[in-house]
């Protein structure tokens, strides 16, 4: 099979392209990327208009696949990705049973390869029923295909056992993706610790809860040589900190989320479950720093942290209710209309931070428009403005606080290994 892009913004990262140009997908792989290509193909898009980038690659989703289908099962999660512009997902092991043997890994793995032509990757937990005692068999694990391993959710806090983890990571050469919060300074927080929480006299996170994390994992990345990636980075503290490790030479990568470059703890409406994440929303400095920081280059790669939960579940109170919001069909929308368009990134940094970037940090052959690389493309339109609307999800997650919010910019198309597998109507 065939399949030719004409007229398209070809906007690619690796080999630095950035203008009008056809691509030419032949059995799942590009075959040449130029102007005016006028072979005959079997199926032909006309992306004029368009930016057409790189598949986008998240590094932070929840599947809830084993234990949780009733929130997203790896089916819908993936035709949520494809729905946003993903053509590969890396899929956090805090699932019933935990991802820490290879058995869990072949069965998420074997099952996307029934469901979905996205490109889905579990990555390992890092110690047993991630409880923090003994390490998983990390080696099993890789060798059955996880690009990674993870303890997302919570931190590992005995630093002896995460050190010998990422021991093991780096003889594997795999990153370890690490969620940086410090269970003994959290407290029962339900929001960010400032003005906002104590006149609603909600318990606060604040910001030393992941710094003080983020700070050790670096340390412990600098004495092991692992590749350290840290998840959802929510505060100025992590910005700087991630500055300073790559300046000592330490093997590091940054992600932050849409909803933490784009909210504040100002915009949370008293009681919307909606707004409750982890990290929570902090201040507009926290925000401030941590799109200069993806401006500049320190934080190198954007994630979703796609986190469904059911809408019974999010009808609890603010207490009691689960943190996380799903994001895959969103984050495209919101990085282009709050960095692009807010002058913070061009669409070239936007490609890198949700493509290339992310491929680099898990070493994958994707994240780049270069022939002979496996087909998986997204094509962007730019001009479209709409309201976000969770009805039309195709997660099983609607539990978003971006739900009527006004956007520029949507995927029209996503092709992965030369198919297209969603197509905007």
């Amino acid at each position: 099979m065939t399949l030719l892009i004409k007229n398209g913004r070809v906007t690619d990262p690796a080999t630095n392209m950035d203008a009008v140009a056809d691509i030419l997908v032949e059995d799942g792989r590009i075959a040449r990327v130029e102007p005016g290509i006028s072979e005959e193909a079997d199926d032909q898009i006309d992306a004029a208009g368009c930016f057409v980038m790189p598949g986008f690659i998240d590094l932070h989703v929840h599947l809830r696949d084993p234990g949780a289908e009733h929130k997203e099962t790896v089916a819908t999660g993936a035709a949520a990705a494809a729905r946003g512009g993903y053509t590969t997902i890396v899929a956090m092991p805090n699932t019933r049973p935990v991802v820490d043997h290879e058995d869990v890994v072949n069965y998420v793995h074997n099952k996307a390869k029934d469901v979905t032509k996205v490109n889905v990757l579990q990555a390992g937990a890092i110690t047993k029923g991630m409880e923090g005692k003994t390490l998983a068999d990390i080696e099993k694990m890789v060798q059955a295909g996880s690009p990674a391993i993870s303890e997302d959710g919570k931190s590992v806090m005995n630093a002896h056992l995460l050190r010998e983890a990422m021991k093991i990571a780096r003889t594997l050469d795999i990153p370890v993706l690490a969620h940086c919060e410090d269970s003994n300074l959290v407290n029962g927080g339900v929001v960010n610790e400032d003005e906002n929480a104590r006149k609603k006299g909600l318990p606060g996170i604040a910001n030393v809860v992941e710094d003080a994390i983020a700070i050790r994992d670096v340390l412990l990345a600098g004495d092991t040589g692992a590749k350290l990636h840290l998840c959802h980075c929510s505060t100025q503290g992590s910005v700087e900190i991630v500055e300073m490790a790559r300046s000592k030479g330490i093997r590091i990568s940054a992600e932050v989320c849409p909803h933490h470059f784009t909210l504040t703890s100002d915009d949370i409406p008293a009681g919307d479950t909606n707004y409750k994440m982890n990290p929570p929303l902090r201040t507009k400095e926290d925000v401030e720093a941590l799109r200069e920081g993806l401006k500049n280059g320190i934080m190198d790669v954007i994630a979703t942290d796609h986190a469904p939960h059911t809408k019974e579940e999010k009808n609890d109170s603010i207490m009691m209710a689960p943190f996380g919001i799903v994001g895959l069909e969103t984050a495209a929308a919101l990085t282009y209309t709050e960095l692009v368009l807010g002058g913070y990134l061009t669409p070239m940094q936007m490609a890198e931070k949700m493509s290339y970037n992310p491929a680099k940090v898990i070493g994958s052959d994707r994240g780049s428009l270069e022939p002979g690389r496996p087909a998986d493309i997204v094509i962007f339109d730019p001009e479209v403005t709409y309201q976000i609307d969770a009805s039309a999800f195709a997660s099983q997650g609607r539990n978003t606080p971006f739900h009527g919010r006004s956007v520029t910019g949507a995927v029209r198309s996503t092709i992965a290994g030369g198919t297209v597998i969603y197509q905007a109507e």
